[in-house]
């Protein structure tokens, strides 16, 4: 993985999970699915505004917001599904606040290089990979439309 377009905080998490034995990285991911930011209020009586991940097993929904250039990602899963929880915690803390042009760049196997492929289900992984497609194709959605009513 290019280590250039990999923002910091995504690679501070992928190396804390590295440095771990595989059974440690469940519970580090655990830990992240109680720390999945609520929503702002402005959002939490708008689920209309939310897509689902239909990649994921559990009901995820997540939704993008851009302003001057910086991406703000907000997510809800539910608290019984602690890995998907997990997962969407990792990709809202390690993408908010970063630019438009730093999350395209993030690698599509990004969720692949945390190592957990030996702790929970292929499946399971490959519902974090649809998260951050979601998330990129959500974010080119948002800077056409804002590129759109700027007129340019």
């Amino acid at each position: 993985m290019d280590q250039t377009t990999l923002p910091a905080t995504l690679a501070e998490t992928r190396d804390d999970f590295l440095v771990l034995e595989v059974r440690d990285r469940l519970q580090l991911l655990l830990e992240f699915s109680n720390e999945l930011p609520e929503l702002p209020e402005r959002y939490a009586d708008h689920p209309d505004l939310f897509e689902r991940v239909v990649e994921c097993q559990s009901p995820v929904f997540i939704f993008v917001e851009v302003v001057d250039d910086i991406v703000h990602l907000f997510a809800t899963a539910p608290a019984e599904s602690p890995t998907t929880r997990g997962f969407a915690s990792i990709l809202v803390q390690g993408i908010d606040g970063l630019t438009v042009q730093q999350v395209l760049d993030i690698p599509a196997d990004y969720p692949q290089s945390l190592g957990l492929g030996e702790a929970v289900s292929p499946l399971r992984v490959r519902g974090m990979t649809g998260m951050l497609a979601r998330t990129k194709r959500q974010l080119r959605e948002r800077v056409a439309e804002q590129a759109e009513s700027a007129g340019t």
